[in-house]
């Protein structure tokens, strides 16, 4: 007995003194890991061991610093240059755009334009038909692809161009769409010419346990067509039944539909993930930059656990920092940092008009739980808050004083914070910052309002339990 405790002593401290010496952890996840360890020591430091780091391993980081290493020295000119941002962002706006441009160099570019899709079937039909019209590559990556109507529309549009002499470039992240990439579809693309790729791919999974994590992935959603026009959002390569999930349907999605040099941003992010994925060069990827005339500035973020930790939620601080009238946010996930929580609640005190709407129903019980053990306070600072309730709200979106966007795949969750690659643009732009937030006053109207009220009559036993949750959230 005497020897079991020991042993119980020195594993729970083997990981508490392993935990104190990182310098990567905020206290908060430091206490909900002690937590942990404490209530469910086994179970705990087996958790621990499989999700505790966030490290894609040194040969990965190096591998990606290399790459973009190599992207700013042959491709500078396409990034754009911090000392533009005074010439072409309004002051009041400048320090998200700076702010950005620190992550990995993509700075502001003049002389874009962009659509807003009507719906998932209008995304779909546009972009088959710009497949079908390329004449010199494609280049697609998704996080989830599934062998569903969109799914294999894209699949097919991808065949028709690779069998025309169009070179295609497609890739999946390994768990998001590990079905598709050991599906018939995937070999029909490969015969077919399609150049195939998975991003961290699972087939050495205890390998991945043993030196990384099984889910740090590749979330990012983008498609380039012969550099001339880029798609970015939130919708994956998926119909809105989304029938792996299919009892939260509808998935409500948004996607823009760009031209301009902020495509040529958009082929490099893309670039950078093939490059570390099969070794092959830059000059595999045409760039072009050219600005459409009355063009508005915009600007690729991308981050993920091979940049620098924090960048994400630091980007929507400044954001919401720079907020003077209004800020409209819309995510199916939302578990902020303190850094982002702090930073909505002190809009709401300044005066900042802020409206956040978040899905009734989420796929995520967890999620579900976190995300209400917020609402007192945010209420309490100000903000509104809208449930949507026809299907799960899975747009990412926010606006700021009817100029200023963003638009992307990145939440406002610790895993788009800490564990997967993103991609997002922000533009300066008042004709597709209203209508995006016509989408988000679309949202509105099919949600269902929160008040204090409401969240002060919760009953306390489902008010623990929302509280219990969030005390581990930083972990989740």
């Amino acid at each position: 007995m005497i020897i079991l405790v020991l042993l119980h002593l020195a594993l729970v401290t083997a990981f508490m003194i392993r935990i104190l010496l990182r310098e990567d952890v905020s206290p908060p996840a430091r206490l909900a890991w002690f937590i942990i360890l404490n209530v469910l020591p086994y179970a705990g430091s087996a958790i621990y061991f499989l999700f505790g780091e966030v490290d894609l391993g040194h040969r990965a980081k190096k591998r990606h610093h290399a790459v973009f290493d190599n992207i700013r020295s042959k491709a500078a000119e396409y990034m754009g240059r911090e000392d533009k941002i005074e010439k072409l962002i309004d002051p009041l706006y400048r320090a998200p755009f700076r702010y950005i441009g620190s992550i990995n160099g993509f700075y502001p570019v003049t002389g874009n334009q962009a659509e807003l899709m009507a719906n998932g079937g209008e995304t779909r039909q546009r972009l088959v038909a710009d497949i079908d019209a390329a004449t010199d590559h494609v280049h697609v990556l998704y996080y989830i692809w599934l062998e569903d109507k969109t799914g294999t529309d894209l699949a097919q549009a991808l065949i028709r161009a690779a069998q025309r002499g169009v070179t295609c470039r497609a890739m999946a992240d390994g768990l998001g769409s590990r079905a598709l990439v050991k599906s018939g579809l995937w070999d029909q693309m490969q015969q077919a010419g399609v150049h195939l790729a998975v991003a961290l791919p699972l087939d050495n999974p205890i390998r991945t346990v043993l030196t990384s994590r099984l889910d740090l992935r590749n979330h990012r959603k983008i498609t380039v067509i012969d550099g001339c026009i880029t798609y970015c959002g939130s919708r994956n390569s998926a119909d809105p039944e989304f029938l792996v999930k299919a009892k939260y349907a509808p998935w409500i999605d948004i996607m823009l539909r760009f031209e301009g040099p902020v495509v040529a941003q958009n082929q490099l992010l893309f670039a950078s993930d093939w490059m570390q994925a099969t070794g092959e060069g830059l000059e595999q990827f045409p760039l072009i930059a050219e600005p459409i005339e009355g063009g508005f500035p915009a600007q690729v973020m991308g981050d993920g656990p091979t940049e620098r930790r924090s960048a994400t939620p630091q980007m929507f601080a400044n954001i919401i920092a720079s907020a003077q009238h209004e800020l409209t946010l819309s995510t199916p996930y939302f578990v902020p940092d303190a850094t982002v929580f702090e930073a909505l609640c002190a809009a709401g005190y300044r005066g900042v008009k802020v409206t956040l709407i978040f899905p009734q129903n989420n796929d995520s019980w967890i999620v579900s739980a976190a995300s209400r053990s917020y609402y007192r306070k945010l209420l309490e600072a100000g903000c509104e808050i809208h449930e949507f309730k026809d299907g799960l709200l899975h747009a990412k979106t926010l606006t700021i004083d009817g100029k200023i966007s963003l638009i992307g795949s990145s939440n406002l969750d610790l895993r788009s914070f800490d564990l997967n690659y993103e991609n997002n643009i922000i533009l300066q732009d008042s004709k597709t910052t209203q209508a995006i937030y016509e989408r988000q006053q679309d949202y509105i109207g099919r949600s269902a309002p929160v008040t204090r009220t409401d969240v002060l009559n919760c009953p306390y036993h489902k008010r623990i339990w929302y509280n219990v949750i969030a005390t581990i959230g930083p972990v989740l």
